[in-house]
Order: structure tokens, then C-alpha cells, then sequence
């Protein structure tokens, strides 16, 4: 049973040096606060850890999630060495270095758990000198990210690892996790005996806005500041919890004012066009402490998906403000995006090429691998010219008018097909009437082939 390896050295003895957040580290699954979708009784992943049965991975999600925790305890229940590299702080020699120590263990009979934190840090290069490893079996590769492994990750590497989407703990959780390291006598502080009142451990729970590691930290920083009450415990009271919470007063907490909520109020004040309610929601967050390059990327797009080719300046414009506010910093650059949120607001919308999009999408995933037609095929050998590649292809710059109206370029199964509708508003009314005159004369013209 995982319950009874021995781990030397995995999880050391609790010493009074580590901080509070590393000596409360879970050593075991049922110690884990929240990931119940991951580790809960009976989930997948709890299943195969508990039957020694692991594989590679990567586990994305926000920083105090618990990733690290994670990775140690599938080396724990896999039986397995553990060895640490962080992105940020290595390159390809300490790379090689654990490589060679992980084929030590491997000829010796034992798996090594390689765990690179930070792992969209390296290089695609980087990234590459692991998989031959994974393939042979020689690491259990866990890979550890904030970012999105999609964008950051080797299609290669990801190919050969499952990816697990850890997510922000609740403030019910995190409340959860300050109460066990209150009562641990052993790692915890249960020798203070400290007291704390449940608004209080609240008000930890969501300055720390979903990381637990950093609520620990501010309760392990409240215990230091404690005073003794009448009785002479160690009380953790308001003041001494608005001292420690004094820089994080204006953060925003998911227990109140919801960032979410907040983001969307932007977004469809945008939406439905109206400047006041956009610009009062913008200086909401970024009164609330919100990073002023996330509103900058989140109205580009609203600036793409809400304006779209009704006013395609407004795409410009959003850039440019983007751009302004990294040039200038705070305050000045912030009314760049003040100024950018009433334009988005005022601007003509259209969600058409949006609409487009995702039905290209959807039509790609049901029909499948459609054959590009042979007229609009490259021809640049003499053998694909004598196999009709290219053959039949109108010029349409040659073509009176410059358009050839009856050349097909969609896939036979597709002839006909429109994804794209413009809107009665801003300049794609005019695109509108355009491509109603085109498409009428393509129809035609088709007919009149056939």
C-alpha cells in the first residue's frame, strides 16, 4: 500500500526553518485539499496512483494549486525517486545532468520522477531533450505550468503526457487547509495554541485569492505578530490581521466582488453598446488592482470578436492602446484603455466573422479530411501537371471584372457553402451588398455551366 513506502528523503522530518506552507505539504492524497475532480475518492487519477499504475503528465493551473504537492506524491505512491528542476533557474546542462542520474536509477531497476516546474520556460529544444526518455520509460515526467501547455508546449512532448487541469482553490478550502495547520502540533502550529476567529481565517482565505501557499504564509506571518489576549493566548484579532493584510486590501477576492462577474460586466457593457457602464467597470478593476495588460488583451478581444469588420479600426485602435499603456505605465497609460472602452462601446458591432469562424470549425471537425480541388492544386513538377494538378485554373486577375466567377475553391462537398454573413451595420453594410451582388453572380454563373 502507498501508505507504508518509505521514502527517504522525499518528505523530510518537519524542520522549523521550512516555511509554514512547505512543512504543511500533503503526504498523502487524503491530506489534499480540494482538486477533488482529480484526486477525490474514486476519480481516475486517485485510482491509478493508489494502484502504483502512474504516467507522464503536465499539470496546468495557477500558482498554489498544488502542482508541486502533486508531482511529490505520484513519486511517493509510484515508489519512485524524485528529482526537481525548475525552468526558470536551469538549462540544458542540469537537464542532462538529471537525464544521466534517472538512467542510473533506470539501469538499477528503479523509475525516477522527473518533475520540471515552470516547464513552458524551456525551449523548444529543452523540451525535445526529454522525450526519448519518456518513450523508454526511463523518467515519469511531470511537467508543471501557468500558461496554456497548448501555446507553450511541444505538440511532441504533449503527444506523450496526459494533461491535467488543476484549478484555483476555494476560499472553502483554503479555510480547510489553515485550520489543519492551526490544529498539527507536529508540522503545524497547533503549540501555539493559537486563536482565531472563523471571519478572520476568511478574510486569509480570500486575500489569497485561491493559492493556499500564500495563505499560509499570511497566517504564518499573523502568528508571529500575535498578541497575547487576557488569558494569555496568542490572538490573532483584527488589527492584527489588518496589519498583515494592509498591501492586499485591494485585491480582488472571489468571496466578494467577483472578477469574473466584473470582466464579463466589461464585456457586455462593450457589447450593448454603452460607454458609461464600460468605463465605470473598467476603473472598477483597475481600481480593484486588476493587471492593467490583462484588460488591455481582454478588450482586443472584444475589440475582434464584438466590433469585428464593422469598424475595423477598432482592432487597431485596441493594439495601440495595448501598446500606449506599455509604453507609458500607470497612471497615463490607463486612460488609453479608458479611452479605448468608450470607442469599443460607441463602435458599430458585428459578431459575423466570429460567427464564421466557429462554423468553419464545426464544419471541419464533421466532414473531415476534404480533398482540395484539382484546379487549385500546386503544380510544380512536371509529374503533378500530368495528374491535372492545376489544370482548368482561372487567373482571376486575366478575367473580365477580376473575378472568376464560376472557379469553385471550396471542396466539391462544400460547393455552395457560406460561413460568413455580414451585418447591416458600420462598413459591413458595404461589404454586404458586396458579396449579395457576388454571390448572386457565382450562383449564376454555375447555373449557367452546368
Amino acid at each position: 500500500m502507498p501508505s507504508q513506502v518509505s521514502m527517504p528523503g522525499l518528505f523530510a522530518e518537519p524542520d522549523e526553518l521550512k516555511p509554514l506552507a512547505e512543512r504543511m505539504r500533503p503526504r498523502s492524497l487524503d491530506e489534499v485539499v480540494g482538486q477533488q475532480r482529480l484526486v477525490g475518492a474514486g476519480k481516475p487519477l486517485r485510482r491509478a496512483l493508489e494502484a502504483g499504475r502512474v504516467h507522464s503528465m503536465v499539470l496546468w493551473g495557477p500558482p498554489g494549486c498544488g502542482k508541486t504537492t502533486l508531482a511529490l506524491l505520484v513519486a511517493r505512491y509510484a515508489d519512485a525517486d524524485f528529482r526537481a528542476i525548475s525552468a526558470v533557474l536551469s538549462g540544458l546542462p542540469e537537464v542532462r545532468k538529471a537525464l544521466a542520474e534517472a538512467e542510473g536509477n533506470f539501469a538499477q531497476g528503479r523509475r525516477t520522477v522527473l518533475f520540471v516546474d515552470e516547464v513552458h520556460r524551456f525551449n523548444k529544444a529543452q523540451q525535445d531533450a526529454f522525450l526519448p526518455h519518456i518513450e523508454k520509460g526511463v523518467i515519469l515526467f511531470i511537467g508543471a505550468t501557468t500558461e496554456n501547455p497548448s501555446f507553450e508546449l511541444n505538440s511532441a512532448l504533449l503527444s506523450r503526457c496526459r494533461v491535467h487541469v488543476l484549478e484555483a482553490l476555494s476560499a472553502e478550502d483554503i479555510v480547510a487547509a489553515l485550520r489543519r495547520a492551526l490544529h498539527d502540533d507536529e508540522r503545524g502550529l497547533g503549540r501555539l495554541a493559537l486563536r482565531v476567529d472563523d471571519g478572520a481565517l476568511a478574510e486569509i482565505a480570500q486575500a489569497a485569492d485561491g493559492d493556499v501557499r500564500r495563505a499560509l504564509t499570511l497566517l504564518e506571518i499573523a502568528s508571529e505578530l500575535a498578541e497575547p489576549d487576557a488569558d494569555g493566548h496568542a490572538h490573532i484579532d483584527e488589527a492584527t490581521l489588518h496589519q498583515v493584510l494592509a498591501d492586499r486590501t485591494r485585491r480582488f477576492d472571489k468571496g466578494g466582488e467577483q472578477f469574473y462577474d466584473q470582466i464579463s460586466a466589461l464585456h457586455k457593457s462593450v457589447r450593448s453598446s454603452d460607454p458609461d457602464a464600460a468605463l465605470y467597470w473598467l476603473c472598477r478593476m483597475l481600481d480593484g488592482g486588476v493587471d492593467p495588460l490583462y484588460l488591455a488583451r481582454r478588450m482586443t478581444r472584444m475589440a475582434v470578436e464584438d466590433v469585428g469588420l464593422a469598424e475595423p479600426r477598432a482592432w487597431r485602435m485596441a493594439l495601440d492602446a495595448w501598446d500606449t499603456y506599455e509604453r507609458l505605465g500607470s497612471p497615463e497609460g490607463e486612460l488609453g484603455l479608458a479611452q479605448l472602452a468608450i470607442w469599443l462601446a460607441v463602435a458599430p458591432k458585428s459578431n459575423a466573422a466570429y460567427v464564421a469562424y466557429n462554423q468553419a470549425r464545426a464544419t471541419i471537425r464533421a466532414t473531415g479530411t476534404l480533398e482540395v480541388p484539382m484546379h487549385l492544386r500546386n503544380a510544380p513538377t512536371k509529374l503533378m501537371k500530368g495528374l491535372g494538378y492545376g489544370k482548368g485554373y482561372q487567373y482571376d486577375h486575366d478575367v473580365d471584372g477580376g473575378i472568376a466567377l464560376d472557379q469553385q475553391c471550396l471542396p466539391d462537398a462544400l460547393a455552395g457553402t457560406v460561413f460568413y454573413e455580414p451585418v447591416e451595420r458600420g462598413l459591413e453594410l458595404k461589404l454586404r451588398e458586396k458579396l449579395d451582388a457576388l454571390r448572386t453572380a457565382r450562383r449564376q454563373a454555375r447555373s449557367e455551366g452546368e
